[in-house]
């Protein structure tokens, strides 16, 4: 008993020094951007470069070859950062699925914040189309002005100044109009999309009903 006794303790002393002697190396190497780089642990920057390895005492204990090529730890990295780019993409999906589901609990607040931002658009587009109306108006008028000949010269600048804005301005509504309802086209098509993701994550909210086969198995109530 006190044989085994001791041995263990010598087994836990040796243990111990082993684990001394790991944490009082240092290792050293310069670094593919030419960076002189010291850690007490094998350094991941030169993997793929040869690392000298240090006692306490500034001994040189040995040579850590290297452990990957440049090329292998190249491809290493690049597979890292895509994976940490992905786990990056992930994280930010669910974010905004738990963003998406607080904002619209059900379909009703869905279909009723829909129908607003489309209506307001709407208003904004009617309001566009009858300004449009309006200056076509004003062109036929100004263009039967220009028909009718007349000697007063300051009047016919007058009327083709007149002509000039009025074409500026249906060019510049035009082109409000249509920045308009492509902006209505992109909300539509956003509330699609929202409403097709949100029909997943509240059929994931709902509680699982047990199933008829669970529900006849369960063993009869005692009386």
């Amino acid at each position: 008993m006190r044989h085994r006794a001791h041995l263990l303790v010598s087994l836990l002393v040796a243990a111990w020094c082993c684990q001394a002697g790991a944490q009082s190396r240092i290792y050293t190497c310069v670094d593919a951007k030419g960076r002189r780089l010291t850690s007490d642990r094998p350094i991941m920057e030169c993997l793929d470069r040869e690392q000298q390895e240090y006692g306490t005492g500034g001994t040189v204990k040995g040579r850590l070859p290297p452990s990957m090529t440049g090329e292998e730890r190249a491809v290493a990295e690049a597979k890292a950062r895509k994976a940490e780019e992905e786990r990056l993409r992930q994280a930010e999906l669910r974010r905004r699925d738990r963003v998406l589901l607080n904002r619209y609990p059900t379909q009703v607040a869905h279909d009723r914040e829909r129908a607003a931002s489309l209506a307001r658009l709407d208003d904004v587009i009617a309001a566009g189309e009858k300004r449009v109306a309006e200056l076509a108006a004003q062109r036929e008028d100004l263009d039967r002005q220009a028909k009718v000949t007349s000697k007063d010269v300051s009047r016919a600048s007058r009327i083709r100044r007149a002509l000039d804005e009025n074409g500026e301005n249906q060019a510049a509504q035009h082109r409000l109009l249509a920045a308009q309802r492509d902006e209505r086209q992109r909300i539509a098509t956003r509330f699609d999309e929202e409403l097709a993701r949100l029909r997943v994550l509240w059929a994931q909210s709902q509680p699982q009903a047990p199933s008829p086969l669970a529900a006849t198995a369960a063993p009869p109530a005692a009386r």
